[in-house]
């Protein structure tokens, strides 16, 4: 792209962000509205400042395609979480896992065994929000009437909801993550567990402890009972279903690419619904479409079952969409450099990149009250000045999701503890001190990064394949 004859200032280049800020605290916070709006907004002001500097209408749409063409891997891959999905839950494969799930309840270990069952429900589904709503709902009563503090119980469905969504590889924001910096979406997951799989054993065994004051008090088993036969009259549970998720395990440990691993889960939620669930070719077809759709008169199952396929998805799409509109003029234009130009000259090396980088996705939840843009923005920040010092992409992929999804959740005005506080009726700071997880990962990844753990820089291979990709994506706009 042909650079202006103006230099972009960081006065002028914070303009954007204090615009789109602005418009986000109003829409979410008081209107209750979504990001689209604002994040729009944002990408006229930010267009507006760029034709003001002096690049032409021409360079400022070629911005914006570039920013949406580097969001569409990742929106093919939402796009095909959809399905896998609405063909896992048709074909009964959700519902099995919900079922072998819920035996883990254990009255002396029930904070134990919620957080487990939320991490289960949650990497099955991809959905942090859909297990909060529907397993933390049941948990909540079951906690409580064991006499358990409910920010407490929160504390625990909070972990375990935020290890499965983050860990799983039908995760929205797992793979706008891996999309927005260009990491392969597996190689992500696994650099995640270096920080997540210990902050969650952690977690487990404080929960094990809080809990062990409450071993004497009685469970109220009827709550569980009334689910697991809902769960069976309405589905086929067979352990034989949980080969489709134990196959696309097996395929991402032989590093099969994401895509053929997805549709091999898509398939095999298809034939189960077709031929173990008894469903019809044309109603597993609709699914895929437009989600899987049950009453059965219990509300935590109906809660739980009614989503998936591709309709499910366009929220989140649209959203990236907007997200990388408003990105693509910032990063093609010069302010995201101009920003960048600042914050790193307090962070010259990797160690200083990786902390700087948590702390900047924490900041975004804080300023604009959305986890999807602390993903993205800080993503497309930085990209640039980790390949500089050759760092491998999957740092930057975890870092933004150790520092904004994971935080979300401590932000009271973050769409995540608004929506948490309507759905649990426990606020930010009751949990807070329990979400242990949640505290726990962007604290490990700073660790790490100073320690200089875990770092992954990239092969001579790979940084050509990376120089190579940026051309590419050059050459189309």
């Amino acid at each position: 792209m042909r650079k202006s004859g103006k230099q972009m200032t960081f006065g002028l280049a914070i303009i954007p962000f204090i615009a789109m800020i602005i418009a986000m605290g109003f829409t979410i916070v008081v209107f209750e509205g979504s990001a689209h709006v604002p994040l729009i907004l944002g990408a006229f002001v930010s267009a507006f400042i760029a034709w003001f500097v002096g690049y032409s209408w021409g360079e400022i749409e070629s911005s914006i395609y570039k920013g949406i063409r580097l969001s569409l891997p990742a929106v093919v891959i939402i796009i095909l979480v959809g399905i896998v999905i609405g063909a896992w839950i048709g074909g009964g494969i959700v519902a099995t896992m919900f079922y072998y799930g819920l035996k883990l309840i254990s009255p002396a270990f029930f904070l134990v065994s919620i957080a487990v069952i939320c991490a289960i429900v949650s990497i099955a589904t991809g959905s942090s929000w859909s297990t909060m709503g529907t397993i933390g709902i049941a948990g909540m009563g079951i906690g409580l009437s064991m006499g358990i503090p409910s920010g407490m119980v929160a504390g625990a469905i909070i972990s375990g909801a935020y290890f499965g969504d983050k860990m799983s590889p039908l995760s929205d924001t797992t793979n706008l993550a891996s999309g927005t910096v260009g990491a392969n979406l597996f190689d992500h997951i696994k650099h995640m567990t270096y920080t997540t799989v210990p902050a969650f054993i952690i977690a487990l065994g404080v929960y094990w402890y809080l809990g062990t004051k409450f071993a004497s008090n009685k469970i109220d088993f009827e709550k569980i009972d009334s689910i697991m036969n809902v769960l069976q009259d309405s589905f086929v549970i067979s352990p034989w279903l949980l080969l489709a998720p134990a196959l696309v395990i097996v395929l991402v440990s032989k590093k099969v690419p994401v895509i053929p691993s997805l549709m091999a889960g898509i398939i095999l939620g298809f034939l189960a619904d077709i031929f173990v669930q008894g469903g019809d070719v044309g109603t597993a077809v609709n699914t895929l479409q437009s989600g899987f759709s049950i009453e059965t008169g219990n509300a935590t199952i109906d809660e739980l079952f009614n989503r998936g396929g591709i309709d499910d998805m366009m929220y989140t799409v649209s959203l990236v969409i907007c997200a990388m509109t408003f990105g693509g003029i910032l990063e093609n234009t010069g302010m995201l450099n101009a920003i960048v130009t600042q914050i790193i000259k307090i962070a010259k090396t990797a160690k200083g990149l990786l902390t700087t980088t948590v702390m900047s996705a924490f900041a975004t939840n804080v300023l604009t009250a959305e986890q999807y843009i602390s993903v993205v923005l800080p993503g497309r920040m930085y990209v640039k000045r980790y390949r500089e010092l050759n760092l491998h992409p999957k740092n930057l992929s975890r870092a933004i999701e150790d520092g904004g999804t994971l935080t979300s959740v401590f932000v009271p005005w973050n769409t995540c503890a608004v929506f948490i506080f309507g759905t649990l009726g426990v606020s930010v700071l009751e949990y807070a001190p329990y979400a242990i997880l949640n505290y726990l990962v962007p604290v490990l990844s700073i660790i790490f990064a100073w320690s200089g753990l875990t770092i992954a820089y990239m092969t001579k291979e790979e940084r050509m394949n990376g120089v190579e990709d940026e051309e590419k994506v050059e050459d189309v706009g």
